[in-house]
């Protein structure tokens, strides 16, 4: 999140055209300068003139001749094959802004969202305004039905899906094991578009010791699909629009919190270390410690009463040592997903009572009771 200041700022571009657009659209505009010959002549390709010479209005960044030129030999040509429209659509759009943006206020705010969907950059580098690493030429050009600022580079939009620019950044390794245990990959691979509150590897290092394995259990999958769809959110939201908003509903159901905190912004308790990272269907912030849903304790609640069902007919039947480590079992999973320090210092003295006992029996009842006492103090 960056607010850039642009007060007594140098900026080295031309603020104004040897004419204005002023009386004709924004497509008339760009024929009638003859440096847009390519980018007109793609915008007809993807079918987007009709678009363009609407009432609008619309912020077109707009590479010159010039700029395409600077592209691999032939990939113009390829993209404007009918068989490629969508790819050419999807770069044209993200030269576009719905609504007219002079360059101050792009500046101001960072960039803006592209009728593509993905998030265009602007910041201030050594006096130059920039878009997503290319150099804005030519501000404020009006025009009837918006505005265009000239660019010297084609900027082009992340073709990756989100588990494809997770596993490109390298450290979100654990997430992505996650995911794929859970079978979520696929859905995380679709249209979307989704908001991903992505933990760390480091992140998930901070959780207690053998929670990450316990969650990937094939049995526990339930489990695990509630802790990461509770970090994702239907919808593309930036980091300025969840700010805004304070909270937002996730796919799990429950809502999370996103405030300012001192020089940082959070979600829940986790700190935002990177925002807005693109990808073609969503985008990416990225955060130090694991969300755990609010349900986790209720579902603690649910374990201990499975397995005193459970084991209640075993100690019965006089299976005393399986009852003991079905109770141990669940009060070990019980400790690994509950936060409050008390509570798991608690489970782990009964524990190990329990394994200094001589007597199955006897390590039944101390582990019995201390569930019983866990169902009474968890939320």
């Amino acid at each position: 999140m960056k607010l850039w200041k642009i007060a007594g700022a140098a900026l080295s571009i031309s603020m104004s055209w040897g004419v204005t657009g002023y009386g004709a659209d924004i497509v008339d505009t760009a024929v009638e300068a003859g440096q847009f010959k390519t980018l007109v002549a793609a915008v007809q390709a993807a079918d987007l003139v009709g678009t363009l010479k609407g009432d609008g209005p619309f912020t077109v960044f707009a590479p010159s001749d010039e700029a395409f030129a600077k592209l691999p030999e032939g990939t113009v040509a390829e993209l404007i094959k009918p068989e490629n429209r969508d790819k050419l659509t999807a770069i044209l759009t993200y030269h576009v802004i719905s609504g007219k943006v002079l360059a101050k206020d792009a500046l101001a705010g960072g960039g803006g969202i592209s009728v593509n969907g993905q998030r265009v950059d602007c910041e201030l580098d050594g006096g130059q305004i920039m878009l997503d690493g290319a150099k804005l030429v030519t501000a404020d050009i009006e025009c009837d039905n918006g505005v265009i600022h000239i660019i010297d580079q084609v900027i082009l939009p992340v073709e990756q899906t989100l588990p494809e620019v997770a596993a490109n950044a390298k450290s979100f390794g654990t997430l992505l094991a996650a995911v794929t245990a859970a079978d979520l990959a696929e859905t995380l691979s679709s249209p979307g578009p989704f908001t991903v509150f992505a933990p760390t590897d480091e992140a998930f290092s901070k959780l207690p010791k053998g929670t990450v394995e316990t969650l990937l259990k094939p049995e526990n999958k339930s489990q695990l699909i509630d802790v990461l769809t509770y970090h994702v959110v239907a919808g593309r939201v930036y980091a300025t629009d969840a700010l805004r908003a304070e909270k937002a509903k996730t796919v799990q159901g429950a809502s999370v919190k996103i405030a300012v905190s001192g020089d940082s912004a959070r979600v829940n308790n986790a700190t935002l270390l990177a925002t807005d990272i693109d990808a073609v269907n969503g985008v990416i912030h990225v955060i130090d410690q694991v969300l755990l849903p609010p349900t986790k304790e209720v579902s603690c609640k649910e374990m201990m009463d499975r397995a005193i069902a459970k084991g209640v007919p075993m100690y019965n039947s006089g299976h005393h040592s399986a009852c003991a480590s079905l109770y141990e079992e669940t009060l070990v999973s019980v400790m690994e997903m509950t936060e409050d320090a008390h509570l798991r210092a608690s489970m782990h003295a009964a524990i190990t009572k329990a394994r200094h006992q001589r007597f199955a029996s006897r390590r039944a009842w101390t582990l019995r009771h201390c569930m019983d006492r866990m169902m009474v103090m968890l939320p």
